[in-house]
């Protein structure tokens, strides 16, 4: 009974910090968003975005209007700057690592310190950004729709590809990917089909995949967990197979 209680329990807490962490990550998004575009979300697609991801996690509603306050300076909060990191994990996989800070020099000693420990290390600006591809994500709920006649209405509006995935909770998606500079029309072609996508987002995609063991992979994975789980940590990309 005991050890039942404490299994569920740790689940739990598991459970309560992904969605801190993810609350955390759209907060800083929303509020970037705001700032840059205003906090009407009508006229500002980023936000726009934003907001839809933030609902996609089960953010509150008033998290999301706390957030925009922030942005627009209406409440005191925090300058966030998006930086992004490039490295090599062990075995020599490439690693992209996108943040949202308040302080860069905390952010670059935390990253140094989670890659030194995890046998990797920072590389210079470029040393890995030119393995990948940036392109926009957009993450749909397949229900009522037909992904054939889909991805033929949006190739006009600079759909590249489409797939499927699966969302934190288990359930089917398909992912429509673009150029990054075609991220506004193949948005605006979904909104005029009337299709509100699940979470929107950019994704650095690599061009080769990494195939290592098993022992050497979880070395990789527990590297990646590291980052995630920092503060200042939105994303992480990687090449691994």
């Amino acid at each position: 009974m005991g050890r039942t209680f404490e299994n569920r329990k740790g689940a739990m807490m598991k459970r309560w910090d992904r969605m801190a962490k993810a609350f955390s990550r759209c907060g800083k998004e929303i509020a970037i968003a705001t700032r840059g575009g205003g906090p009407n979300p009508d006229a500002n697609p980023a936000l726009r975005r934003a907001i839809q991801n933030a609902r996609a996690v089960n953010m509150p509603k008033d998290k999301i209007e706390a957030a925009i306050k922030r942005g627009s300076g209406e409440t005191d909060g925090a300058d966030y700057q998006e930086l992004l990191y490039e490295a090599y994990g062990p075995h020599g996989v490439p690693i992209l690592v996108e943040t949202a800070t308040d302080n860069p020099t905390r952010t670059i000693s935390n990253l140094r310190l989670i890659f030194k420990k995890g046998g990797g290390n920072i590389g210079s600006t470029g040393s890995v950004s030119f393995m990948f591809d940036k392109r926009g994500a957009f993450r749909l709920n397949p229900e009522g729709l037909d992904p054939e006649e889909l991805e033929l209405e949006l190739i006009d509006h600079g759909l590249e590809e489409m797939g499927e995935a699966t969302s934190d909770d288990g359930d089917p998606l398909i992912v429509a990917y673009c150029a990054f500079e075609s991220f506004g029309d193949l948005q605006a072609g979904l909104e005029g089909m009337g299709i509100e996508p699940v979470s929107t987002g950019v994704e650095w995609v690599p061009h080769n995949l990494m195939e290592l063991g098993d022992d050497e992979l979880n070395e990789v994975l527990e590297l990646i967990d590291k980052l995630e789980q920092d503060d200042d940590v939105q994303d992480v990309f990687h090449a691994l197979a």
